[in-house]
Formats: C-alpha cells, sequence, structure tokens
C-alpha cells in the first residue's frame, strides 16, 4: 500500500535547523517512475521511492535542489 502523506525534513546544517513541509501523494510519477508528493501550494514537490529515497523536483525557475532532505511517513 501506498503512503499518502509524508513530512519533508530539509536540514540545511547545525546553525540553521530543520524546516519540515507535509506533502501528499499527486498521482503523478516521477523521472524514477515514483509517485511524486507536494505541499498543498505545490511549491515544494518530490519523489519518493517506496524505500524512502527522496528526490525534491523544482517546480519553478532559480530554485536551487535541496541536497540534505529525509522523508518520515505519516498516517492516512
Amino acid at each position: 500500500m501506498q503512503t499518502q502523506r509524508y513530512e519533508l525534513v530539509f536540514e540545511d546544517g547545525p546553525e540553521s535547523g530543520q524546516d519540515i513541509v507535509v506533502v501528499s501523494v499527486t498521482g503523478q510519477k516521477g523521472p524514477g517512475g515514483h509517485p511524486v508528493y507536494a505541499d498543498e501550494t505545490g511549491i515544494v514537490t518530490a519523489e519518493i521511492s517506496d524505500r524512502g529515497e527522496v528526490r525534491v523536483l523544482p517546480s519553478g525557475g532559480g530554485q536551487e535542489p535541496a541536497h540534505r532532505v529525509s522523508a518520515r511517513p505519516l498516517p492516512s
């Protein structure tokens, strides 16, 4: 069964702490063939594999890819 929601945890470094964004499944597939998840605004989008690997996808021009991101499944 596919997880419907995740918390994406963005870790920029020890000084800046963590940013957490909740994303939900969109019904689309990413470049790796895994489900795409997005936040309510559609600005944060990510492909998440069944092993919890995260690939943040650009949703607009000028975005830099996030590097240290993990996904935590949320209950449905």
